[in-house]
């Protein structure tokens, strides 16, 4: 059943070439590194779409699905929140986990939280809770979102017809892309610490 309704994603995607890869993110129906990876594939076919349009529309297509995450949080609070999160992928336990972050490091884990899996899809919902200005939640968003959509296109693309093992194929960057957003956390944090000390004085 899963199988069948992943192929039938695919195939909608593909018919639509960007404005499918778009769609597919904005819904996510399937994971957001089976639609890039599956992008990255159709850009190693003749004729087909071009890397840059693959990265741009798999950018926008990531920026507004964490859109509806951010207004189910902003407007809907946290009792919809928890009725509802199931129906979007979004276990009790990851919500926590993001809002337990996003309390204790501030906006800048909307961009840090981007490159850790579904914890880079939970931290939407606190930023909204937390009514954080969208201009700033956009720009971390998209500058999260960039870096995750050129890495899934590119090894989609590289393994052409093989692109289905990139479950296997990515771990060894996304490993790097943790420590490093785990870096960032830490010197986010000491920024803060050391902005607040500065006040204080």
């Amino acid at each position: 059943m899963l199988k069948e309704l992943i192929h039938s994603a695919l195939t909608f995607i593909e018919g639509l070439g960007y404005w499918g890869i778009l769609l597919g993110l904005m819904l996510e129906v399937i994971p957001s590194e089976l639609v890039l990876s599956y992008g990255g594939y159709l850009v190693s076919q003749p004729g087909g779409i071009s890397f840059a349009g693959a990265v741009i529309f798999g950018t926008i297509g990531c920026v507004l699905q964490q859109y509806i995450l951010y207004w189910i949080g902003r407007y809907g609070g946290r009792p919809v929140v928890e009725k509802y999160g199931k129906f979007l992928g979004l276990k009790k336990h990851y919500l926590n986990v993001a809002e337990s972050w996003f309390e204790r490091y501030g906006a800048g884990m909307v961009f840090t939280a981007r490159f850790i899996p579904v914890v880079r899809q939970a931290i939407s919902i606190p930023a909204g809770l937390a009514k954080m200005p969208l201009w700033k939640f956009t720009l971390y968003t998209t500058l999260g979102t960039i870096p995750w959509a050129i890495l899934f296109v590119y090894l989609g693309k590289t393994l052409g017809d093989n692109w289905e093992q990139i479950d296997e194929v990515a771990a060894p960057y996304v490993r790097p892309l943790i420590w490093a957003s785990i870096g960032l956390t830490a010197l986010y944090l000491i920024y803060k610490i050391l902005t607040r000390n500065k006040k204080k004085a």
